[in-house]
């Protein structure tokens, strides 16, 4: 606690101070409500909406407002909001993070706020970790909200617009992160307003926040289409790097050079995760793809995917970072420990871990829409967050969000033992403690969580485990489908469990067992579904169906299916039958010690080894945790230092006896604050990469939300064509001297669209009459002659619906372009820091350029694709289509540089002339030199220049 928190205690402190008083005007307002009738507490709701419209602020109508809601749910679910829970809900509405334990209702918490601000009529947004979560929440406090009068949608995978739309416009929308913000990017790609399905960005309360917020932070969400196909590149480039020598270092040193400080092909640094080919390395490179200089910008393809591949092999490691399975290779999300299915690794490392893995390659997507969880956030005018354990990321959640902690008291003290880290010489000596104090835990009857970092790690401990007892469960990465099965039993008298980053599941662990899975899995063994989906034949029974109904059997949504009702009537007569015996196991677990929890080894966050202890100790309930560790640890050999490795040589301890020695944990603890410190300004420095394309981001699609709201842009066109005609005068007839204007490169500049082969022949006598902008006012009349012709010929109604489309076709295709060609920037960017500059700043400056350059080209191609279009039949109306089609959306764990890549192009250049790579004028959508269309290849394309 630093001095200043002393003297005037912390944020929370002082925010508590103002909340409380308001928590005892919402609890002495309970008499108030609970004597109005069901009618009359309903009825408040249009009460407090009048009052708003009437000047009163949200602020005003709290204490009313969360009393009403408050013994609504009383009346509605049978739940009544603790004072703490209160409290929580007061510093959401305030626009804070509550920090708020596990087990202490944050599901119920979140209900007061959002019905106070949905009655704004804006909208309120309610942000869950997955589609479960989502789903079950907004059958369950939907309940409540549409008694009170408000509508509630929700927001899962699958929905088509008409669905999102309507579960958008409703008061409350639940959804997770990933859904909110595709549809934030699927909403800038659309073509017409009517197929937008978000209404605006009010107030969003995001439930595990810091795994939101922190973890997915350097995780941009990408719509993608699809790209090249360059996989034979990377299975030559696997061939070459399984020819190479690893050297494996701790940490390079910046001012000694690689070759001095490895003597293999390529060396891991361990510290920070990267490979770097040696010199040794570059020859061999050269000699096996015969090239002169690995180096030069004609090899930046190679040199990309040798990178990538170096690192496929020196720092992914298969079962840690990624399982191989069905012949994919899939991510491990270092926080929970389970599978991503459908992201990817971007920038080809993904494609490269295939190759290492001997599996098909998938082909390269281009990015067509990005953004970051941090810039998507920061877009709402209100925004607030709940999580268990947020304190140790607090300066990150003021200085990215704005957003600070308010520390919630639990609802009862919480009993749980923290002991101090048994801290062993080696990880043999390690593992052979923790299985003594596992079986100790086994032998009383006190079920014992141990945690691990690695699926690898997990099996060891397993395979010794055996050793002593089959009585366990392994959750990880390989067997995830069983979480739900394991996580419920874990709480059991004796049972035992280990498993990966449990930290980061969510799942409450209930001492005595799970009265709900119990339910479920008897439903199961006597075949209830498949008997009342098919009473003929059973055994024939559709199983998606079964899961399905075995899913709404204990769910909160309101049905009249049959079905359904009788599959809840059967689960709660179940659930009646196992409660008792449950509630006396849990009893003898509590009189046992509750829930004892292990941890093998130190996160690299304080926040995670807080939310692994966090699992114990509900509500409450005793339980216990510790962390066993070695000097051996990767934290401590990697972050440890000098000191702790000499401390090991002169130690004269064996391997089972532990170490307790106050210097290696402070060691381990400002090892873990640097790397948290590290992992915020890594996260830092990608936001202020975001924040440049977010600018940009910002700009094209306010434009577009311009155009899509139905504005006349026909004087806009007109604006274009004039500037556009004026620049390209100004580039090739510069200069007094006439005789020097290239009147031949402006003819072939406009050729086809503004210009003829008659056009621009002038004698030395015709030169006393030309003038620049003589030109460029006849090219321009040429241009407003064609497009009045169109008018007249379509009718205006049509030439409005042309020129939009124009536009946002040709915005679209160059904004495609942009992100590529500004994530080719980002890449190789860093270099110029060797050259003293700040390669932020240098990024800004040539980003920017590269935007002008961008929004020339828009202007160039939306007048030129105008004035060129064609309609089959006289005043058709033109077809209504999306340019970008998605082909997919994608995740990019890792570094955060948006996009996945195929070959690097080069930065634009303004358009003089068409080029190779640029949408051929037919509007056909084809590159010029794929295109084959009659108009501008009428001898074949020979794929060169015009």
């Amino acid at each position: 606690m630093s001095l200043v928190e002393k003297l005037f205690g912390s944020f929370s402190d002082r925010e508590l101070k103002k909340v409380n008083p308001i928590t005892k005007q919402v609890l002495a307002l309970e008499p108030k409500y609970q004597a109005m009738s069901d009618a009359d507490l309903q009825a408040q709701t249009a009460v407090f909406k009048q009052q708003l419209s009437e000047g009163k602020t949200l602020d005003d109508l709290l204490p009313d407002a969360f009393a009403v809601c408050r013994e609504a749910a009383w009346r509605v679910l049978g739940m009544k909001h603790f004072p703490v829970q209160v409290t929580g809900g007061i510093a959401l509405h305030r626009g804070d993070i509550a920090e708020m334990q596990t087990g202490e209702g944050k599901t119920l918490v979140a209900t007061l706020p959002a019905y106070l601000n949905a009655l704004t009529g804006e909208g309120v947004h309610i942000v869950t970790v997955n589609d479960y979560l989502a789903k079950r929440d907004s059958e369950w406090m939907g309940k409540l909200y549409r008694w009170l009068g408000l509508t509630v949608g929700l927001i899962v995978q699958g929905m088509d617009g008409d669905a999102r739309r309507a579960a958008y416009n409703a008061d409350i929308t639940y959804g997770t992160n990933n859904e909110f913000g595709f549809d934030y990017l699927r909403d800038n790609m659309v073509t017409y307003k009517a197929n937008m399905v978000q209404r605006g960005h009010a107030y969003a309360i995001v439930d595990e926040v810091d795994s939101i917020l922190i973890d997915e932070a350097r995780t941009p969400l990408i719509i993608s289409g699809r790209g090249e196909d360059s996989s034979s590149l990377y299975t030559q480039v696997d061939r070459f790097v399984r020819t190479l020598r690893k050297s494996v270092v701790v940490e390079l040193e910046d001012k000694v050079s690689t070759d001095e400080q490895a003597d293999g092909d390529y060396v891991v640094d361990e510290k920070h995760k990267t490979c770097t080919l040696t010199a040794a390395g570059i020859k061999k490179a050269e000699a096996y793809f015969k090239v002169e200089n690995l180096a030069a910008a004609e090899n930046m393809t190679l040199a990309h995917h040798i990178d990538q591949a170096i690192k496929a092999y020196g720092v992914m490691q298969r079962d840690i970072d990624y399982v191989v399975k069905d012949g994919q290779v899939i991510i491990v999300d270092e926080f929970t420990g389970r599978l991503m299915i459908g992201r990817r690794y971007n920038e080809g490392l993904h494609q490269a871990i295939e190759a290492k893995e001997g599996v098909k390659i998938a082909a390269e997507s281009k990015t067509l829409a990005t953004i970051t969880f941090q810039n998507y956030f920061r877009m709402y005018k209100k925004l607030s967050g709940m999580t268990g354990t947020a304190r140790t990321e607090a300066t990150e959640f003021t200085e990215i969000y704005g957003l600070n902690i308010v520390s919630v008291p639990t609802n009862r003290p919480v009993q749980r033992k923290d002991y101090p880290d048994a801290i062993y010489k080696t990880v043999e000596g390690k593992y052979r403690a923790v299985i003594e104090q596992v079986m100790e835990c086994h032998k009383n009857g006190q079920p014992v969580l141990v945690g691990t970092v690695s699926v690898e790690k997990s099996e060891i401990l397993a395979k010794m485990l055996q050793r002593h007892t089959r009585d366990f469960n392994v959750l990880n990465a390989k067997n995830h489908e069983r979480e739900a099965e394991i996580v419920a039993q874990a709480g059991k008298k004796g049972a035992i469990t280990i498993a990966t980053n449990m930290a980061g599941r969510g799942t409450d662990i209930m001492l005595g067992g799970n009265a709900e899975f119990m339910a479920k899995a008897q439903m199961r063994k006597e075949h209830f579904c498949e008997n009342l989906l098919n009473p003929d034949a059973p055994q024939d029974a559709d199983p998606t169906a079964v899961e399905l109904l075995l899913t709404e059997a204990n769910g909160h949504g309101e049905t009249t299916d049959a079905n359904i009702l009788a599959a809840r009537q059967r689960f709660e007569q179940l659930y009646a039958q196992y409660k008792p015996a449950i509630d006396a196991e849990a009893d003898e677990v509590r009189a046992a010690g509750g829930l004892f929890i292990i941890g093998t080894e130190r996160h690299e966050s304080r926040r995670i080894d807080n939310q692994l202890r966090g699992r114990a100790g509900r509500q409450g309930d005793p339980g216990a945790s510790r962390f066993y560790l070695s000097l051996e640890d990767d934290l401590m050999r990697l972050f440890g230092g000098d000191r702790v490795s000499s401390l090991m040589n002169t130690l004269k301890i064996d391997e089972d006896t532990p170490i307790e020695n106050r210097m290696i944990t402070n060691t381990l603890e400002s090892a873990q604050k640097k790397l948290e410190g590290r992992n915020f300004e890594i996260r830092k420095n990608v936001l202020k990469y975001d924040d440049v394309m977010n600018q940009q981001r910002e700009i094209i699609y306010g434009q577009r939300r311009k155009v899509l709201d139905g504005e006349d842009i026909s004087t806009e066109m007109h604006k274009m064509l004039r500037e556009n005609i004026d620049s390209s005068c100004a580039q090739f007839l510069s200069g007094d001297v006439k005789d020097e204007w290239d009147f031949g490169a402006l003819r072939r500049h406009y050729q086809g669209w503004l210009t003829t082969d008659a056009d621009f022949h002038y004698t030395v006598a015709d030169f006393d009459n030309l003038s620049q902008q003589g030109i460029a006012d006849m090219l321009y009349d040429r241009g407003m002659q064609i497009l009045q012709a169109k008018e007249v010929r379509y009718g205006a109604p049509v030439m409005r619906e042309l020129e939009r489309i124009c536009l946002l076709k040709c915005v679209d295709r160059q904004w495609m372009d942009h992100i590529d060609n500004m994530d080719q920037l980002r890449q190789g960017i860093a270099l110029r820091g060797y050259g003293q500059k700040d390669p932020v700043v240098e990024y800004r400056i040539e980003g920017f350029d590269m935007f002008d350059q961008m929004v020339d080209s828009i202007r160039e191609s939306s007048v030129k694709m105008l004035l060129t279009i064609e309609l089959r039949a006289a005043g058709a109306a033109p077809k209504r289509e999306q340019v970008a089609k998605p082909t997919g959306e994608g995740f990019v764990p890792g570094n955060g540089a948006p996009g996945v890549k195929g070959s690097p192009k080069g930065q634009p250049v303004r358009v003089v002339k068409i080029g190779r790579n640029d949408p051929c004028p037919c509007g056909s959508g084809l590159k010029f030199k794929k295109c084959t269309c009659a108009q501008y290849h009428p001898t074949g394309n020979n794929g060169g220049e015009e």
